[in-house]
């Protein structure tokens, strides 16, 4: 197999990294804005398979010669300060938006899986499949916010985390719902102090952002879950913002078999219904003003 990475940033350098140390693609083909980015990526990435005996080849490609890859991830963000204090990952609709509407052009009709990184991630992944016309697009987001929740419920009510099963979809930012509803613990119901588990979930981000200037492992490990359940090298359930009816895109758990997906939503309560309609509102309101921008 061969995977794609465009963008040489925080996120494109762990996702290089993790796919190098995996082992389990046959090359990396690494794009960037900046030539001397992507090189430098790549040969830091070839010093990582030499040390480890990797035998995944990386070199240093232009994005339409990404047409010849299994998966291609999109990890590019564009040059913009980002001032905002909550919505923070909306703030970059337009800025990110050009440039993951010209990548959309660039690999029209590509056939292999898309994986969308660029925030709002929820946004751009509809944004990328309307314009490419590319039918397997999916995004992150979901599941590294459900890995969080997971881990932050556990550490409040003292439990392993593998002890909590439980979901957050629909938007990757302020409008998420966390689904208390049919959270468990060691397969009992669990009672969630909802209100300070998202606290938690709005504070991660901004504490990892204070102390490394940007979140990279986490969702590099969600890329990798990601294009091991689309491309059947592994079975199993993993949160993807993925097309939903009325054709907004909102984070779900999404089952693969053989690289096959078949959603499978959690039951909701009323008022999780409720707040996932709301993303819903929010998110077409969201595309509906980039749509018209660029």
């Amino acid at each position: 197999m061969k995977v794609g990475v465009v963008g040489a940033g925080a996120v494109g350098q762990s996702v290089g990294a993790l796919l190098v140390h995996a082992g389990w693609c046959e090359q990396v083909l690494v794009a960037s804005g900046s030539e001397v980015s992507a090189r430098g990526l790549v040969t830091d990435l070839e010093d990582l398979a030499q040390v480890t005996g990797s035998p995944v080849r990386v070199t240093v490609a232009e994005v339409a010669a990404m047409e010849v890859c299994d998966a291609v991830v999109l990890a590019p963000r564009a040059r913009f300060t980002n001032t905002a204090t909550t919505d923070v990952r909306m703030a970059g609709l337009a800025a990110n938006g050009a440039i993951v509407a010209a990548l959309a052009r660039e690999l029209a009709g590509y056939p292999g899986a898309v994986v969308m990184v660029t925030n709002p991630v929820d946004v751009l992944t509809r944004l990328f499949a309307e314009v490419s016309g590319c039918a397997r697009v999916l995004g992150v987001g979901a599941a590294t916010d459900t890995a969080r929740y997971r881990l932050t419920l556990a550490r409040i009510l003292g439990v392993p985390a593998d002890a909590v099963r439980g979901h957050v979809i629909g938007e990757h930012g302020d409008a998420a719902v966390i689904c208390a509803s049919t959270t468990t613990v060691h397969g009992r119901p669990a009672r969630v102090p909802v209100q300070r588990v998202r606290d938690e979930l709005a504070a991660r981000p901004r504490r990892i952002n204070a102390g490394i200037g940007r979140t990279r492992s986490g969702p590099a490990g969600a890329v990798l879950t990601a294009l091991t359940h689309a491309l059947g090298v592994t079975d199993g359930i993993t949160e993807v913002s993925t097309r939903q009816q009325g054709g907004v895109w909102l984070g779900m758990p999404v089952a693969y078999t053989a690289g096959a997906p078949t959603p499978c939503p959690p039951p909701l309560d009323p008022s999780e219904t409720a707040q996932l309609a709301a993303a819903e509102e929010k998110l077409h309101t969201a595309y509906t003003q980039l749509d018209k921008e660029i």
